[in-house]
């Protein structure tokens, strides 16, 4: 299948490394060119050389804080010089600190706050003048806990909330100018994160990490963590001209984990 990205210029959030990465991958292996972005401006000299030698499409990178409002600025405007416009946003972040209500004071909410709904927010307020031109595509990345709150993970499971309303509001309003909105929220991944806060579970419960992977693996009726690729190329269909009738989804990637229906 031609998935019409060749040529087209993606902005994929937080990049360097996990989910994002993979994204970038998917999409530039698609003839897609990338614009890579993180805080670690030596992992995303890495990956552009690694993107720019396996993959069709230009790769390029900018060092961004996507909590400053100035760098999302400076982001979209370097894309644009780089590329000449923006057809693809993907929005990304990592997760907030792990913890229960009575951890957190007001301070680490307007952290969580910034970090994955308000930024989410300012990067579509920047982009959409590029995607009114032509339409576009606008997909945000959640977590499970949209469909099934996560235990111990009460910023998350606040924020990632948000970001479905939004993406829900904006598929309606945007409509018109065939800029689709998506979201999609993995489950069990193997990413960094997901290690990190299996080893917090363990160390909270006096465990291995070996014995909570363990455990939530069989909690997952295909028995396994799923891989980046494989979350990326679900990404990759919404971000092509195969899903061109899907808009306001929340799409679930999590090898049936989630039992809600």
């Amino acid at each position: 299948m031609d998935f019409g990205l060749e040529g087209k210029t993606a902005l994929v959030i937080a990049s360097s490394q996990g989910l994002g990465k993979a994204i970038a991958a998917q999409l530039v292996n698609e003839g897609a060119n990338i614009m890579l972005t993180s805080r670690d401006e030596e992992k995303l000299l890495k990956v552009k050389e690694q993107l720019q030698q396996e993959g069709k499409g230009n790769v390029s990178f900018f060092r961004c804080d996507i909590t400053k409002p100035g760098d999302i600025k400076a982001l979209v405007q370097k894309t644009r010089d780089d590329f000449g416009g923006i057809d693809i946003l993907i929005n990304n972040a990592g997760g907030p600190p792990g913890g229960t209500f009575d951890a957190f004071d007001d301070e680490d909410w307007q952290k969580a706050f910034e970090l994955n709904l308000l930024s989410y927010i300012r990067l579509i307020r920047e982009v959409l003048p590029d995607l009114k031109k032509a339409g576009g595509r606008i997909i945000n990345i959640a977590s499970s806990s949209i469909k099934q709150p996560i235990p111990g993970l009460i910023l998350s499971n606040t924020f990632r909330l948000g970001v479905v309303g939004l993406a829900k509001s904006l598929a309606e309003e945007l409509a018109p100018y065939n800029i689709l909105v998506n979201t999609v929220a993995p489950g069990r991944v193997a990413t960094d994160r997901v290690a990190f806060l299996d080893q917090l579970k363990a160390d909270k419960q006096g465990l291995s990490k070996e014995e909570v992977e363990k455990a939530s693996k069989k909690q997952i009726p295909l028995g396994r963590y799923g891989d980046p690729e494989e979350f990326a190329k679900v990404v990759t269909f919404l971000a092509s001209n195969a899903s061109s009738y899907v808009t306001g989804s929340s799409l679930l990637v999590d090898g049936g984990m989630v039992k809600s229906i």
